[in-house]
């Protein structure tokens, strides 16, 4: 098997990837569900990436804003949230969004609050998120996260 952090190219399965709450079990940002560290894992150096696995009633997406400011340190990223199983329900800046499996939820403003919870079991949300127009760094949360994947 080859290094997922140094190929050229790789697949792996949301279930082969850690999640914040095993990499980092004390963190109080740890959601109910599974947060899938999928950036981390491929180390991927252009955009954010991360999924979310949780049943209903779970908190997938904590509310959050991505604007650029000292705790956050995103420079403004924008995010699309991809439901690709179950069903959740977002709210943007106040605004409730129905979103079934299949539904994409682009966030273009940063300093919209941005909140999604799951609907049903078995709900799958994939998130990407970067700035616009400067190169990505890695996000201030992600950055404190305790060791490495292997």
């Amino acid at each position: 098997m080859r290094d997922p952090r140094t190929a050229s190219y790789g697949s792996a399965r949301l279930t082969d990837m850690a999640t914040q709450a095993q990499v980092d079990p004390g963190n109080a940002d740890n959601t109910d569900c599974d947060f899938h560290l999928v950036r981390r894992y491929f180390d991927v150096a252009a955009f954010g990436v991360n999924a979310a696995v949780g049943n209903a009633g779970d908190q997938m997406v904590v509310p959050h804003h991505e604007a650029d400011d000292a705790e956050n340190g995103t420079n403004g990223h924008q995010e699309l949230f991809v439901i690709m199983t179950g069903h959740a329900a977002f709210t943007i800046d106040g605004d409730p969004i129905d979103a079934p499996s299949g539904t994409l939820v682009f966030v273009r403003d940063p300093t919209l609050i941005r909140a999604a919870t799951a609907l049903v079991d078995a709900t799958t949300i994939l998130m990407v998120g970067g700035p616009v127009g400067t190169p990505y760094i890695v996000s201030h949360w992600e950055r404190a996260l305790p060791g490495r994947e292997s």
